[in-house]
């Protein structure tokens, strides 16, 4: 039986210590799905600067997921201009217009309040010389319990046995009801094709034993991928048995199947410059924010086995994630997209 077609439960884990930013999972992901001018301002894998607006802009603010009863709870459907993106750039002015230097390319329109998918880059929170941030890669979670499955009015939206979550375009009616009911808001409106549209977890690389894009493209071998479920796996033990990758927020109630391994960060400086050494320079509460109230534990165990390194002793959860071998992250999909034939 092919691995795709058993009923498991497909699995990111997303180590945010190893993340750059590079952008490169977005731009893999863009070139490969989201090609059509109707979807210019279609990112479904992105990579945001927390703490940041993100995108959509403010979507942690937008609603969605459950309530404390386990009863859906739409929220906010997010707007074009909440995506932002898509924008037309000055090229003739700047390359043919005799301009000498004088004008840099930038965005044309909107003016004013535009936005895009990584507006806030580097921006994060803090003061000179406490300031900080991190990056956080973000796409569709494939829940486990997926608000935008049980919203949908035309039942367009379903869970595959292998866990993805997938939406036959042919049957959606365009309602943008799993838009309101997805917390995360990483669902999309193709406008000229009337259907919403979110990312499908590379099943056609999944059905041919290939990882998706995002993860075989990540040049600092900082995503995991695998069957959740896989006693012994990375993702498993990263999830389950060291319980150091974590959902982010988890009080949505939709059980997301993309984990984060929480981002450690140095020390602050006092007023006079000595280090505080009894603080981290991200705040643990917003840690927990995002993470949940295990994020404690998760960073202590971090902090405890990469001490434990420095000791000269042996830790596999360091051995993990450090990946000698890039072929560890990629789980069960280890096929090389290039062998394969499409046409197949």
């Amino acid at each position: 039986m092919n691995a795709a077609t058993e009923k498991h439960q497909i699995a990111w884990v997303v180590d945010l210590n190893k993340c750059i930013g590079c952008q490169t999972c977005s731009v893999a992901c863009k070139v490969l799905w989201t090609r059509d001018d109707s979807e210019k301002a279609q990112w479904w894998c992105s990579v945001n600067t927390q703490p940041g607006e993100g995108t959509p802009r403010g979507w942690e603010n937008m609603g969605g997921g459950y309530d404390a009863d386990g009863k859906l709870s739409p929220g906010k459907t997010p707007t074009p201009e909440d995506f932002g993106g898509g924008f037309d750039f000055n090229h003739e002015e700047v390359f043919y217009g005799g301009s000498a230097g004088k004008k840099h390319l930038e965005p044309q329109a909107p003016r004013e309040g535009r936005w895009a998918m990584n507006w806030d880059e580097d921006q994060g929170a803090g003061e000179w010389p406490n300031s900080y941030y991190f990056y956080m890669p973000r796409l569709c979670n494939h829940c486990t319990k997926p608000a935008c499955v049980e919203a949908c009015p035309s039942k367009a939206m379903y869970k595959r046995d292998d866990g993805l979550v997938l939406r036959d375009e042919d049957v959606c009616k365009g309602s943008k009801d799993c838009m309101a009911a997805c917390p995360y808001k990483k669902i999309y409106f193709n406008e000229e094709k009337n259907v919403a549209q979110h990312c499908i977890g590379c099943f056609p690389r999944i059905e041919a034993g290939v990882a998706p894009a995002c993860v075989r493209q990540c040049p600092g071998r900082a995503v995991f991928i695998g069957w959740l479920d896989e006693a012994g796996s990375p993702v498993n033990r990263l999830v389950h048995e060291h319980k150091i990758a974590l959902p982010l927020h988890p009080e949505y109630g939709t059980r997301p199947n993309v984990y984060y391994i929480p981002p450690l960060s140095p020390h602050p400086l006092n007023e006079d410059m000595s280090i505080n050494t009894d603080k981290s320079r991200i705040p643990p509460e917003y840690l927990e924010g995002l993470f949940g109230p295990d994020v404690h534990v998760a960073l202590k165990t971090l902090q405890s086995e990469m001490d434990k390194r420095r000791e000269g002793k042996e830790s596999d959860l360091m051995k993990t994630l450090i990946a000698y071998k890039w072929e560890e992250l990629l789980g069960p999909f280890t096929a090389d997209p290039a062998l394969i034939n499409a046409a197949d």
